[in-house]
């Protein structure tokens, strides 16, 4: 049976010490094309990295990006499954079009940019919502939003779980909708003043060709070392910042970092001096939630969705998932898990998560049957070294922390990425304006400390006659 079709969503709103001998040994050298000194080096090929340098080449400056893993995007990757059809593995939505500077890489690199069905779809039990749920729900979570947004105005930087009203029935999929799904934590891990600033949007595009092939796209001008870890960065040279990497050191006047709060917050790169304490503190406070998706195949459509469709189911609690069916209009169909849910089925394993898909699908459109999905793909995004989850989000009563994360440290080290971002965080276009910023801070560093210094003034000193 085809789901009928509902006009919701537009509303539905609201991520110095080198290695040991041994491992010295083992690894290759730095290429002897970066082994030379910067005027900047990049920590970081991912969105943020990437926006930075960009900036930065723009100006003339000579900089070099600095990235552990083989490939550029961090947190945004695809893959291909075994019938050619392309996937994402982390985010797969621009938001921002109008501000966010990968929409025109990808138009200047003739990548397919199109826009998606605005909002989700939302089911209660095995049929669609009436018009008359949708509403309600609409209206619940309208509440929420408003609730919290006038809970933050008060200065009560609590939990959003405590800022949130009496929703009845509608409570479990509000939680989820604001929590779990998009930010990978439940909302009493949550600061209501940090949820309340972010942005609503409405007019996220998609790349036909996936997201990887947006982030090649923007790496292919610049100097990129890949498979070489930032152990440590030294600040305390005079004028210059030496980075000790698994393969080599590499100097540079200034630095720009762009690693996830998971990496800064496990102690992955070491810094000295150290990063004042109230910085360290907000990067702890910014801590990354957990998302993992799960993709799969559907063959022949048996659901009779419209292609990237998004759907919702009414829950309970915010022990949930959302679906994203035939993206770009093939067979493969996400779902993607947040916060307790995906770290319980993370840790039960792949059979446990596909039978948790199988029994989804099957108690909501397939009339107790489940359907064939096939090979299941999990991603680790928590497991990830030079990740180690999915995006930020503030702890109650840290919701001015991002604020740190803007100024420069030690005059010459500018942090970068989506946590450095006060309205967009979590997001491809707050991690890329970050960056931007951050290459604007170090431009203008570099331009002070270009500076001639001011001379002495020579004017003769003038002798007092006497009385």
């Amino acid at each position: 049976m085809r789901p009928r079709r509902n006009r919701w969503m537009a509303r539905l709103t609201r991520r110095t010490l080198l290695a040991g001998s041994a491992a010295w040994l083992a690894a290759p050298a730095i290429s002897r094309a970066a082994s030379g000194d910067y005027d900047v080096a990049v920590v970081g090929a991912g969105a943020a990295g990437l926006a930075a340098a960009r900036k930065l080449n723009a100006s003339g400056r000579r900089v070099l990006v600095i990235e552990a893993a083989s490939r550029p995007g961090g947190r945004i990757a695809s893959a291909a499954r075994p019938s050619g059809a392309i996937y994402d593995k982390g985010a797969n939505r621009f938001s921002a079009p109008r501000h966010n500077p990968f929409i025109a890489i990808a138009r200047e690199a003739k990548l397919t940019v199109y826009d998606p069905p605005v909002g989700k779809r939302l089911y209660v039990g095995d049929r669609e919502a009436r018009d008359n749920e949708y509403d309600d729900f609409i209206a619940a979570l309208g509440r929420a939003n408003r609730t919290i947004a006038a809970v933050a105005e008060l200065g009560r930087d609590v939990a959003a779980s405590r800022a949130l009203p009496e929703l009845g029935d509608w409570q479990g999929t509000v939680s989820f909708l604001l929590g779990p799904q998009p930010h990978g934590k439940e909302l009493d891990a949550i600061s209501a003043l940090d949820l309340s600033r972010l942005e609503e949007r409405h007019d996220d595009v998609m790349i036909r060709e996936g997201t990887a092939a947006l982030m090649e796209a923007a790496a292919k001008p610049l100097a990129i070392e890949f498979n070489t870890a930032v152990q440590a960065v030294n600040l305390g040279g005079r004028g210059r910042v030496e980075l000790a990497t698994d393969r080599g050191a590499v100097t540079a006047r200034a630095v720009i970092v762009t690693a996830s709060t998971g990496v800064l917050g496990a102690g992955r790169i070491r810094f000295t001096p150290g990063l004042p304490q109230p910085v360290a503190d907000a990067i702890g406070k910014l801590s990354l939630g957990t998302h993992e998706r799960a993709i799969f195949e559907l063959p022949g459509n048996p659901y009779r969705f419209n292609a990237d469709e998004r759907v919702v189911f009414k829950t309970k609690d915010a022990r949930a998932a959302m679906f994203t069916m035939r993206l770009g209009g093939s067979d493969v169909a996400y779902a993607d898990f947040g916060g307790e849910l995906a770290r319980e089925l993370w840790k039960a394993g792949g059979g446990a998560i596909a039978d948790h898909i199988a029994k989804a699908l099957a108690a909501h459109f397939g009339g107790g049957t489940q359907p064939e999905i096939g090979r299941v793909e999990v991603t680790r995004w928590s497991a990830e070294p030079f990740v180690l989850g999915g995006a930020s989000a503030a702890a109650p009563g840290a919701g001015a922390s991002r604020r740190l994360l803007l100024q420069p440290v030690h005059e010459r080290l500018f942090l970068a990425g989506e946590a450095a971002h006060e309205t967009m965080w979590g997001t491809i276009a707050g991690a890329a304006l970050s960056g931007e910023r951050a290459a604007a801070q170090a431009i203008a560093y570099l331009a002070n400390a270009d500076k001639p210094a001011p001379t002495a003034s020579r004017e003769p000193v003038r002798k007092r006659r006497r009385p």
